[in-house]
């Protein structure tokens, strides 16, 4: 059944997955990325940790519908960045009323693709966790999402230079994960380091907390890759499936090599952060690969974001939440394993292990070129926020925790 629109046609069913699957990205972030890092940090900073999630959320949203699909699916300048004014506002009568090469509504092709700006935004709040002030991370959001979010997501997705390559990137890791993870990194040698923690690592305050935002950001996820098909149709099958498999996958192959390294103790915090390196790592190739390929990619993640973490912790770097290690190296790796096991049974595009090895240079090329203009970018914006406004707390407010001196509030009341 299909309704026609100004002589376009719009599916109903795909039209209703998609904003399903909008739906799920933002619960995705709201409560689910928020609780997963609010518990991760220490009780006195978890309503701060939340509010930087969800702040960033809203802001690079605006951001997004203002000039940031304008920019990423405007008509194209050099192949670099699409023209910023051309969907400005998302206002009906500049775009189509049906999205080229879909079969939905425009407004639900601004939407979808809005929640995977704000949300790759989000991540970078890791960096900031404990030590952050507010109206700095807001103005940081604002400028990521369109100096930096909006441009790779040009390149890979509207028509720029790495698509005319042939880059592979069904749902985001080079445009959302590659590009958040290495920018909380560069964000993080701009802030510094947390003063108050001794040397060490900190617990998580509330593990609980992280379990139930691990299990918001895995159903959402599935809306996520599956929802990049676009359409409910056998891709977003394929997507959904590989999604399940690569992130159980990666949960378990974490905690097995975690605990093989605790003296066999067994982690929740590992399983649930083995998840995560799963989802990221499949977010690429989700449309391209098949169950078991989904399977050997999660694993593989798991294992690596677990050593990225520990290599982290042993270089000093004080990138809080490990959205580097985990969004960053697994989005690295994803890419270039897409670049790999892409299967031409699944989507007609085909790996080295398929016979076409030339794949692994735009998934390489594209990949570099993503950290390079991701990390250069978010230090000029960090410099030019820290020169404007500054991004540290005061010492004393540091100290006693971010929840009460700077939002009046505390998450747990005696």
């Amino acid at each position: 059944m299909v309704n026609k629109v100004s002589g376009a046609v719009v599916n109903p069913g795909d039209t209703a997955w998609l904003l399903s699957a909008s739906s799920m990205v933002l619960f995705m972030t709201a409560p689910g990325l928020a609780l997963f890092y609010g518990g991760l940090v220490r009780s006195k900073n978890v309503l701060s940790t939340a509010l930087h999630v969800l702040s960033a959320f809203a802001v690079a949203l605006i951001l997004w519908i203002l000039l940031g699909f304008s920019e990423a699916f405007g008509a194209s300048i050099a192949g670099f960045v699409g023209n910023p004014f051309q969907y400005f506002g998302a206002y009906p009568t500049l775009l189509p009323k049906v999205w080229p090469g879909t079969h939905v509504p425009s407004l639900i092709y601004v939407g979808f693709q809005g929640v995977f700006a704000a949300i790759a935004t989000a991540i970078i709040a890791s960096t900031i966790a404990e030590r952050g002030r507010i109206d700095a991370w807001m103005l940081f959001s604002a400028l990521w999402v369109l100096l930096v979010y909006s441009v790779i997501a040009h390149w890979v997705w509207g028509g720029g230079w790495l698509a005319s390559l042939g880059a592979l990137d069904f749902a985001g890791g080079m445009v959302v994960h590659i590009a958040s993870g290495f920018s909380a990194l560069a964000l993080s040698f701009v802030i510094g380091k947390r003063k108050f923690c001794k040397g060490v690592e900190p617990l998580p305050h509330n593990i609980p907390l992280v379990l139930l935002g691990t299990g918001i950001l895995w159903f959402g996820w599935l809306g996520f890759n599956a929802g990049s098909a676009v359409a409910a149709n056998i891709d977003a099958a394929n997507a959904w499936l590989a999604t399940a498999a690569a992130s159980a996958a990666g949960g378990l192959a974490w905690m097995f090599i975690a605990a093989r390294d605790s003296g066999g103790r067994f982690s929740s915090v590992a399983f649930a952060s083995g998840v995560v390196a799963g989802l990221v790592a499949i977010t690429p190739a989700a449309g391209y690969v098949d169950p078991i390929s989904a399977m050997v990619i999660g694993a593989i993640a798991g294992i690596f974001s677990y050593y990225m973490v520990n290599f982290r912790v042993k270089k000093g770097w004080d990138e809080t939440l490990d959205a580097w290690a985990v969004h960053g190296m697994s989005g690295l790796w994803g890419s270039i394993a897409t670049g790999i096991f892409a299967n031409p049974v699944v989507a007609g595009k085909a790996g080295l292990l398929f016979g076409n090895p030339w794949q692994l240079v735009p998934q390489i090329v594209g990949s570099v070129a993503s950290i390079v203009y991701a990390m250069v970018m978010t230090l000029i914006i960090a410099k030019f926020v820290d020169a404007v406004i500054g991004w540290r707390v005061p010492e004393q407010v540091e100290k006693v925790g971010l929840d009460l001196p700077e939002l009046n509030e505390e998450a747990y009341v005696m």
